[in-house]
């Protein structure tokens, strides 16, 4: 075929050019899979840009974002003409005049190099083909990959060929603002806008020349050429920039002149109002829409989704301030329990020895070091006793200290925790969301993640099943001993619950009154009555989805439970009997603002409109009932107002590990749980641990902000009237003859005989010596 050619330059000419052309479409079509995949024109058309998807609260205030390139594109009109001049000047100054090659600027650059000045030869076009369409990505990679050389120039070939077909299908103008959207400036800085506002505080359309030039000079190497890590470095390369737009006319001598002496002048003003304190909101978020995401094919992290949660930015902001003021005390109250005694106790107050060690030997990197030192056990200890510099957490905010990791798991273990869920029951959406004291140091959620025993607040429960079959909160029981017999596993057993004082008074008390006193005798009664397997049925379908055990201490709170799932329970009380599935998200839109998904609010008929209302009727017993244990709620006078109602449950385990508080108001139900996130770390004293002094005060605190602020959205009232006719007794008030007993806690303690009899669950307040399960 080639023989006819006479010339025989031109022939070999023809012969390299017409395999050059193979080569081509050989790469093009991945033949053999030796080439790897290249995008296709339809690709080109529709490319894929690496978006952030942005999560906003329910009043439109962003507060997080998922990314993995954390990007925010702009329009070609919101880029200053600055940065297109400074770009093309330094990058590519024929970028106006080539079709996506540059052959001209290819050549010079390859006899540049060979007389020692290496300069890139890649047009901007070939650039943005390189970061749009990740050509020398793994996918993008074929059999060749193996062979360093003929690898280099089929990514140089393929970009050659991507570059063609995006200058074929944009314009000069599109193409650049593709570039701008794509590049990368350090910093996890993705696109222009990202970029211009981090480092200097300014939108693209605002940054001046020099301005333009640092952050153009970055691209040559973003670590080596970071203003803010190497000033120096970035000031000698936006120079050379500038030079450049003064070597193509972009400025003139005098603005050259006036720029190069200027600072670098950064402006590190800008906030990226992702939020720290409210991460906790944000991997909920990304949990709560993990089965969506699977389900319609989404990223959360590049399909730059917005994301609107039912989240009130000033109920949260109340919640968090709540919490900061009283965990601020809580600590300090704890510390000053303990001083410089080791808190990590057994169940009878004796010191866990080999706590430290067991902590040491949970740390994955305990792993690694029995491989790295064959299992040497003083190579190990010398690891863990090693000083070293770190940030630690502090009320005070972060704290450099010098820590060895047995001094921090030493600190860290006594640190106090909390979880606070707030929502609206009639609509279903999750107003508050507080997952812990601080994200950055401890991200595990205590509203979801975390389950701990419930102590008092599962006695309604109880109660609930009792009302709903037959009993009215006027029914009497007498406070007596109570001894229950039952099978654990096909063995007999005992259970002889005592309470919180280890007495019995021997009153008759209404089922109103003994919930509110949270008396463990007449629970236990009831309990009896009812049935406990009846008991962890209604618990489940009231939204309880823990495992249950189903046993006779099962409305004592035996069992470990989530603030979210007691938050869902509670709210079926005031939302006429039906449970709701909590919503976190109302909608999802694309960038554009169209919506993608909607969610609407799941309901489910549990209970009578009769139980429900008589149950909320039983909930202000706390308040209004002889020694009711929420009573506390008193020294929050601005709460009282107008006619206000508040109901509640506090809850407490033994030995003072978990203080709950569940509480509700006209319009929400709140649960807040505080301790330690280790069991063996706990108070010593109902003073000092219960619920009623650990989680309740949050609540009063919390709810004092909300009625305080007039634009809330919630006000002072009663509870609502009955929504049907009521049946059943219930206006019967304990006489207030009875003086409040000042010892009185809140408390599902069990004092037993030990001998034959099973031991209680650790539950309540007043605390039963029983060894705690480690929360796992």
């Amino acid at each position: 075929m080639f023989r006819s050619i006479r010339n025989r330059y031109l022939r070999y000419l023809t012969i390299f050019v017409y395999f050059v052309i193979l080569f081509f479409c050989a790469i093009e079509l991945n033949f053999l899979w030796l080439f790897g995949y290249s995008p296709d024109m339809r690709d080109i058309k529709t490319p894929t840009l690496s978006l952030s998807s942005e999560v906003y609260t329910a009043d439109g205030k962003l507060i997080g974002r998922f990314y993995k390139e954390n990007r925010s594109p702009v329009e070609y009109k919101g880029i200053s003409p600055n940065l297109v001049n400074a770009l093309v000047s330094t990058e590519d100054v024929r970028f106006y005049k080539h079709g996506g090659v540059d052959f001209y600027g290819f050549v010079s650059s390859m006899i540049s190099t060979a007389k020692g000045d290496r300069r890139g030869a890649s047009t901007i076009t070939q650039q943005l083909a390189k970061n749009l369409f990740n050509t020398r990505k793994r996918k993008s990679q074929g059999l060749v990959k193996y062979i360093p050389v003929l690898r280099t120039v089929v990514f140089k070939f393929k970009e050659w060929l991507t570059a063609y077909k995006i200058e074929h299908q944009y314009t000069k103008q599109q193409i650049l603002t593709l570039y701008f959207n794509t590049v990368p400036f350090g910093n996890n800085s993705y696109g222009i806008k990202t970029a211009t506002l981090k480092y200097f505080n300014k939108m693209p359309d605002q940054v001046s020349p020099s301005e333009a030039a640092t952050l153009i000079g970055m691209l040559k190497a973003t670590s080596t050429y970071n203003p803010r890590v190497y000033p120096q470095r970035a000031l000698e390369r936006r120079n050379v920039v500038l030079s450049q737009m003064l070597k193509y006319k972009y400025i003139n001598k005098a603005e050259y002149d006036h720029d190069t002496k200027l600072p670098i002048g950064l402006d590190g003003g800008y906030v990226d109002k992702t939020g720290q304190g409210d991460s906790y909101i944000r991997h909920a978020v990304e949990r709560w829409l993990d089965k969506w995401c699977k389900e319609n094919g989404y990223d959360l992290y590049e399909d730059g989704l917005k994301i609107y949660t039912t989240i009130d930015s000033k109920l949260q902001q109340y919640a968090e301030e709540a919490v900061a003021d009283k965990m601020k005390m809580l600590q300090r109250r704890f510390n000053n329990l303990w001083g410089d005694k080791n808190p990590w106790r057994d169940s009878k107050g004796v010191e866990i020895k080999d706590f430290l060690l067991k902590a040491e030997q949970r740390l994955p990197i305990y792993k690694l070091l029995v491989k790295k030192y064959n299992g040497d056990t003083t190579q190990i200890k010398n690891y863990f006793e090693t000083k070293k510099r770190m940030s630690v957490f502090t009320w005070k905010g972060d704290q450099d200290t010098t820590f060895s990791s047995v001094d921090s798991i030493k600190y860290y273990t006594r640190i106090l925790n909390t979880g606070m869920m707030t929502m609206e029951p009639s609509t279903g959406k999750i107003k508050v969301w507080v997952g812990g004291i601080d994200h950055k140091y401890f991200n595990y959620d205590h509203v979801n993640q975390s389950k701990r025993q419930a102590g008092s607040t599962f006695k309604p429960f109880a109660y609930v099943t009792a009302i709903d079959n037959g009993f009215t909160p006027c029914d009497k029981f007498t406070d007596k001993r109570v001894s229950i017999k039952f099978k654990d596993n096909g063995k007999d057993d005992v259970w002889e619950p005592n309470n919180a004082d280890f007495n019995f008074s021997g009153r008759e008390m209404s089922l109103r009154w003994a919930m509110g006193k949270s008396v463990n005798s007449i629970t236990a009664q009831v309990t009896e009555h009812v049935g406990w397997d009846k008991i962890v049925q209604y618990a489940h379908k009231m939204g309880i989805e823990s495992p249950l055990k189903s046993v006779p201490s099962v409305s004592l709170g035996s069992n470990d439970v989530s603030v979210f799932e007691m938050v869902r329970a509670y709210s079926t009380f005031l939302n006429k009997g039906q449970k709701v599935d909590p919503l976190l998200v109302t909608k999802i839109t694309d960038q554009k603002g169209d919506i993608i998904q909607e969610f609407t609010l799941k309901t489910e008929q549990v209970l009578s409109e009769e139980t429900a209302w008589l149950m909320l009727y039983m909930f202000r017993g706390g308040m209004e009932e002889p020694g009711g244990t929420s009573q506390a709620l008193w020294e929050y006078p601005s709460l009282w107002k107008k006619n206000n109602q508040i109901g509640g449950k506090t809850g407490t385990s033994s030995d003072y590990v978990d203080g709950w508080y569940m509480g509700i108001t006209k319009d929400l139900v709140t649960g807040i749980w505080v301790g330690a996130d280790d069991r063996s770390v706990h108070f010593t004293t109902s003073e000092t641990g219960e619920g009623s002094h650990t989680a309740l005060p949050i609540f009063g605190t919390f709810m004092e902000k909300v009625y305080a602020d007039a634009n809330s959205g919630y006000t002072y009232g009663p509870f609502p009237k009955p929504w049907v006719k009521i049946t059943k007794e219930y206006n019967c008030p304990t006489p207030q003859q009875y003086s409040r007993d000042t010892t009185e806690t809140d408390s599902t303690t069990m004092q037993v005989d030990t001998s034959g009899v099973v031991p209680a669950p650790a539950t309540e307040e007043t605390p039963e010596n029983i060894p705690q399960i480690p929360n796992k």
